[in-house]
């Protein structure tokens, strides 16, 4: 009896959850209104068989129940039952496949005229390349890859040297225009998804897929890798933009190509060593650091952190929070720098300098750190020198004091709350994983070693 009336109980309290619940998918934004009827459906099916056989079964428990001593009718066939019980479940089953067959028709038949652009997935980030003038892609090859050709472009291909290449995990679409989505991945298995658009789909290794999608209302939505492809999957997040007409082509306008990023120049460390010199007077002639100055040390850090973190303090992502208060110190001296060349100059002349050891201040327990680590290594490798493939700047042999308090920044919210901080934003998702001070002095500890 009581069983009975638990499952009665459960049939009424599922219900009225799912009609009453505050939860439901996020408003539409693109032309795939078919997915979510297509959903509907699957609910209203199953949602049926659920309340039928629990029905049935609380029915049958109070039918049926006998006193001590009754025995059960035991009947192996039931011919007439089974053919009912088949068809009703092929009833079933079609009207949940029908629709679907029919949205993924529709999902692989690019229309007529579509835009094109392409998605770049990586541990753990996004990039995107729209064609240029000439309307075609360049070729490609994943053996070109390296921290200078971040896309693998093949430069014997002419066709790509006018490729828009974005460099972020910010995507902009125009709105009420059919796009094409072609996915590559560099690495392991992704899957690109934003779900205010309804689509998703897995990006392979050596391989492209596809999707296409119309942008229907304006806004900013997230984009998602929906495949665990790592230990920072979870963080692995990016943005689209869905822009006004004219919006959209002033930003895609400021987008460099192929041939533009193969005429930028290597960085001059002899203009550098003079815009350098303000910078001696916190970090040091030989960029060495100085703790009472709050100045970590740059010299052995990788150059393409260097750039990056400049041009974050001169666009205010970096030093933008209130409670950032040597970051906003950086900002001026940022600003000396007029622009990317001067960046790239100051920045050739530090790696000339010599990687000096720094003075261990932080420690801990060594061995809980190694543990704390780990995750770590994920991104930063198993010696702390860094991987520019993951964003992830070199740890080992650099000023353990700024490590510990990045980490309470990042853990505060100073850092890494930017919305245009992605990789910051990564850190900081990262950073929630160490527990208190004491945990970050035990990893700081362990870096200390490398």
């Amino acid at each position: 009896m009581a069983l009975a009336v638990a499952l009665i109980v459960l049939v009424l309290g599922t219900v009225l959850f799912h009609f009453l619940s505050p939860w439901w998918f996020t408003p539409i934004a693109s032309n795939w209104e078919m997915m979510d009827e297509t959903v509907q459906v699957t609910f209203w099916v199953t949602g049926i068989v659920f309340v039928a056989v629990n029905l049935f079964l609380a029915y049958a428990i109070l039918r049926y129940r006998t006193g001590r001593g009754g025995k059960a009718h035991y009947e192996p066939e039931n011919k007439k039952l089974e053919w009912w019980l088949t068809i009703g479940t092929s009833v079933g089953i079609a009207a949940m496949l029908a629709p679907g067959l029919a949205v993924w028709a529709r999902f692989v038949t690019v229309p007529e005229g579509a835009a094109v652009v392409e998605v770049l997935g990586q541990q753990w980030n996004w990039s995107y390349r729209f064609p240029g003038e000439d309307g075609k892609l360049g070729t490609t090859d994943a053996r070109l890859i390296s921290l200078d050709n971040p896309f693998g472009m093949n430069a014997a291909d002419t066709a790509g040297h006018d490729d828009i290449l974005v460099a972020s995990p910010e995507l902009h679409l125009p709105i009420n225009e059919p796009v094409k989505l072609l996915l590559r991945a560099k690495d392991v298995n992704h899957q690109f998804a934003v779900p205010q658009f309804r689509v998703k789909m897995d990006m392979v290794p050596g391989m492209v897929t596809y999707f296409w999608l119309t942008p229907t209302r304006t806004g900013q939505f997230d984009a998602l890798c929906e495949q665990l492809c790592g230990m920072a999957h979870f963080a692995m997040r990016g943005r689209v933009v869905v822009d006004e007409q004219d919006t959209f082509k002033a930003w895609l306008a400021q987008q460099p190509t192929y041939a533009n990023t193969r005429e930028v120049t290597a960085g001059d460390p002899s203009v550098g060593e003079a815009l350098f010199a303000p910078c001696t007077a916190c970090h040091g002639a030989q960029a060495q650091g100085n703790r009472e100055l709050n100045a970590p040390k740059l010299s052995g850090q990788a150059a393409w952190y260097l750039v990056r973190q400049l041009q974050d303090f001169k666009n205010g992502v970096r030093g933008a929070h209130e409670g950032d208060v040597y970051g906003k110190q950086m900002i001026p001296f940022a600003s000396m720098l007029a622009d990317d060349a001067a960046i790239r100059n100051v920045v050739a002349h530090i790696a000339r300098l010599p990687d000096q050891e720094p003075e261990t201040t932080v420690f801990g327990d060594v061995e809980k750190g190694r543990k704390h680590y780990r995750t770590c290594s994920s991104c930063h490798g198993v010696d702390g020198k860094g991987i520019w493939a993951t964003h992830a700047p070199r740890l080992s042999n650099m000023s353990d004091w700024y490590l510990a308090r990045q980490l309470q920044n990042f853990q505060k919210g100073i850092r890494g709350s930017h919305p245009r901080d992605f990789y910051g934003s990564q850190m900081a998702q990262m950073a929630d994983v160490l527990a208190d001070d004491k945990a970050i002095n035990d990893l700081i500890g362990y870096v200390d070693t490398l």
